[in-house]
């Protein structure tokens, strides 16, 4: 049976996004009668046994020197429980970031929610998958996918992975995604640009088209569009879509409702704090509707972790406030750049079309080579680690290369390494690709 506030919360959003919630959320809230207000209550009271932490009796938090001594912060900035939303001056400015990096926000006078603090990208798609996933459900994405989304959405919420294809020719294939959303019923599409594995963002005129085909989907049906946004920020080319999808879809129809999931993690190089920020958005919603999605959002919070990690949100806030905090920040990004055309530089060589050839790549943290149909990717992966002294993830016919955690100097020193494994492999076998093609094939299979 629905308890009476999560009833009460419910009323308070507008019917066509209501609709989109899962049974779970639907029957979700943040409890407002409870052991919570009647803490917030007493707060500021000399005498309050409300609080389940402990304190010294000087009233400073109490915690063990030993800890303590290795953290420049005050106590009460890393010991006591953070909000289950988060520390709302985060919010606030991860808000204000968000919409400087956005203009179309802006321009559009877009409403989207004040972002909820969640545990990282990966805690943020498993509330998102809580709040507005049933079992059985689809998940439209593209076929070359973080791995994590099977355990969230398939192994976590029994929901169902539809992967459409990612390229045609040497661009996004928004064809194949374009047929998916003509079937019946409300539809879920999950969009990741940058993409991981691939290091591949929508080009302008992509982004557009892109725009333009969910807008005339959501004419006949309900779209929910999830924007995992982990990687915004590092695009290297200037033909690129340089806004979060988010920043148009939040505003583009009644019968789309978008959801950001982006964070710290990448874009301040934090990945250990686990730092992320869910965020909603969509046409004509008010801020009633959008409040109560908060709420839903703390709820899932609340009912799972308790609340995220107070230390990480505290240093987060400390750097947006430092001085030296866009510099710094420019910097890394300038080196993780040239190490993306240094790649760039270092496939245009043609020897390595023998064995291998990119995917197209122009942001984030990765590029794939897929290899030629005689390879098989684990087979070169376990070569390279024990002959090359060199780590790659395998992924079917496809290398997944960090060049983000690859020193410029040694990115040719990669794709040499990779390139003589292959080589190796018809070595060890006196195998000749071109006059036995079968041969090599079978064995490398």
């Amino acid at each position: 049976m629905i308890n009476q506030e999560a009833k009460e919360l419910n009323d308070r959003i507008q019917p066509k996004i209501y609709s989109f919630l899962s049974e779970k959320g639907k029957e979700i809230y943040f409890p407002k009668q409870g052991i919570l207000e009647q803490t917030k209550e007493a707060k500021g009271k000399e005498i309050n046994a409300t609080i389940g932490i402990a304190i010294e009796d000087n009233k400073e938090v109490m915690c063990l020197e030993s800890i303590k001594k290795n953290i420049l912060l005050k106590p009460n900035k890393i010991f006591p429980y953070a909000p289950s939303y988060g520390i709302k001056e985060l919010r606030e400015i991860w808000e204000t970031q968000i919409k400087q990096k956005n203009p179309s926000l802006n321009a559009e006078q877009t409403k989207i929610s004040l972002p909820i603090v969640t545990s990282g990208i990966t805690h943020g798609l498993s509330i998102i998958s809580y709040l507005f996933i049933n079992p059985n459900e689809e998940v439209i994405l593209t076929n070359l996918f973080w791995e994590n989304y099977n355990l969230i959405i398939e192994n976590g919420y029994n929901a169902r992975l539809k992967p459409v294809n990612t390229f045609k020719e040497n661009g996004f294939d928004l064809e194949n995604l374009q047929k998916e959303l003509q079937g019946e019923g409300k539809k879920i599409v999950l969009l990741n640009f940058p993409n991981n594995p691939t290091g591949y963002s929508l080009t302008n005129t992509e982004a557009e088209e892109l725009i333009q085909v969910i807008k005339e989907a959501a004419e006949q049906k309900q779209i929910l569009i999830i924007c995992d946004d982990a990687y915004f920020g590092l695009f290297y080319e200037e033909n690129v879509y340089q806004e979060p999808l988010f920043s148009k879809l939040a505003n583009l129809h009644e019968n789309v409702l978008a959801i950001k999931i982006d964070g710290a993690t990448k874009e301040d190089y934090v990945w250990g704090l686990r730092l992320g920020f869910l965020t909603y958005g969509a046409k004509n919603i008010d801020s009633e509707t959008l409040t109560a999605l908060e709420e839903k959002t703390a709820g899932t919070i609340r009912g799972s972790l308790s609340s995220c990690c107070h230390l990480s949100q505290s240093l987060l806030l400390e750097a947006f406030r430092s001085s030296t905090y866009k510099e710094e920040k420019e910097n890394k990004y300038l080196i993780l750049k040239s190490r993306y055309q240094k790649v760039k530089e270092t496939l245009k060589n043609e020897k390595y079309k023998q064995f291998f050839t990119p995917l197209p790549f122009n942001s984030g943290y990765f590029m794939c080579v897929k290899l030629n149909e005689n390879l098989n990717g684990e087979r070169v992966r376990k070569v390279l680690l024990e002959n090359y002294n060199t780590g790659v993830v395998a992924l079917g016919n496809l290398l997944r290369i960090a060049f983000s955690s690859v020193s410029e100097e040694n990115i040719e020193l990669l794709f040499d390494n990779i390139y003589n494994a292959c080589k190796s492999l018809f070595v060890q076998k006196g195998i000749d690709k071109y006059t036995a093609p079968m041969e090599a094939h079978k064995f490398m299979k």
